[in-house]
């Protein structure tokens, strides 16, 4: 009686698994950075262009992209242009604080950091030039200041980008199926 148990145990657990394995599969589910490693495949080059009010954080966006870029879709980055495949370009349109909420006093305390980040690839062997803009945001509070610090806004921007950015790799994916 005990093994007949254990014995319809095992085979659910493998007709679960094997289920999932055919389901998955069968259908032809990829993730998005199958279809980003084809878009962006061969070699990368990563160009900035400097937003001359916001120097700092926008190197941080071209580190934070060089970054994803290796990390996430193993792509072979290029430090000149002329080797590249790929060539991206990336600039930051536009940063944004809005004040969301005052204190009592009348001052500001609850901060919103929108950052706009436009990003622009061409490639090279298809003659081919995608753009697309991703945006983030990130709330953020003064605490028992009312000012906002260089540092704090730093801070603000720098998770505003990571947030913008997490959105590069899916719109990759979506332009990889535009012909």
């Amino acid at each position: 009686m005990k093994s007949t148990n254990n014995i319809k145990k095992v085979l659910l657990v493998l007709f679960t698994l094997s289920f999932c394995f055919f389901t998955l599969t069968g259908c032809g589910y990829k993730p998005t950075t199958h279809y980003a490693k084809k878009e962006l495949s061969g070699k990368v080059f990563v160009k900035l262009f400097v937003d001359l009010k916001d120097p700092q954080n926008s190197v941080l966006i071209k580190d934070a992209m060089n970054q994803l870029l290796v990390h996430k879709l193993d792509s072979k980055l290029v430090y000149d242009e002329a080797l590249a495949d790929t060539i991206m370009n990336i600039k930051i349109n536009s940063v944004s604080m809005t004040a969301l909420q005052y204190d009592a006093d009348g001052y500001n305390n609850l901060y919103r950091a929108t950052v706009n980040i436009n990003v622009k690839y061409n490639k090279k062997i298809e003659k081919t030039s995608r753009n697309f803009t991703v945006s983030g945001e990130n709330d953020f509070s003064l605490g028992s200041s009312t000012t906002i610090t260089d540092t704090k806004r730093y801070e603000a921007i720098k998770s505003a980008s990571d947030d913008a950015l997490d959105e590069v790799l899916s719109k990759i994916a979506i332009q990889s199926f535009k012909k």
